[in-house]
């Protein structure tokens, strides 16, 4: 092979992978997600300004990630959603009903409206006392 070849080769592979590969670029975060970050930052008492600057952006920025008119970077997105204590999970598809459920009976409104957050784990309590389990067993 020559290096006329080799270079044709790498060309029609790049091409090839720009007309097959269609990025997906998003017009505004959606709805739920925008909702939830401003209901999260509200809850802790903060101003657009005040996460802004532990964020390292204006409050410009902030305003405009809330309202939908700018897309944050992936790591501007994880950074805040971390500084406002969640985080991103990558779910495969197939589970993403069962993680919506957990999330969903995780927070139980009780009789008079309110929440009652309970843990996504059993506990030691939450186990019948068995006399067959013995304390070394896992």
């Amino acid at each position: 092979m020559t290096k006329a070849t080799i270079y044709y080769s790498i060309l029609n592979v790049a091409n090839d992978i720009k007309n097959d590969i269609n990025p997906l670029f998003l017009e505004a975060l959606p709805e739920d997600i925008r909702l939830a970050l401003k209901r999260a930052r509200e809850k802790r008492g903060w101003s657009q300004r005040e996460l802004a600057s532990r964020v390292g952006l204006t409050q410009k920025h902030i305003s405009s990630i809330e309202s939908g008119k700018v897309v944050p970077r992936y790591d501007t997105l994880l950074e805040l959603v971390r500084i406002l204590d969640w985080d991103l999970l990558m779910v495969p598809r197939a589970l993403v009903p069962a993680v919506q459920s957990m999330i969903r009976d995780h927070v139980r409104p009780d009789a008079e409206g309110e929440s009652e957050v309970r843990p996504l784990y059993a506990t030691d309590s939450d186990e019948p006392e068995s006399p067959d389990r013995h304390e070394d067993e896992l």
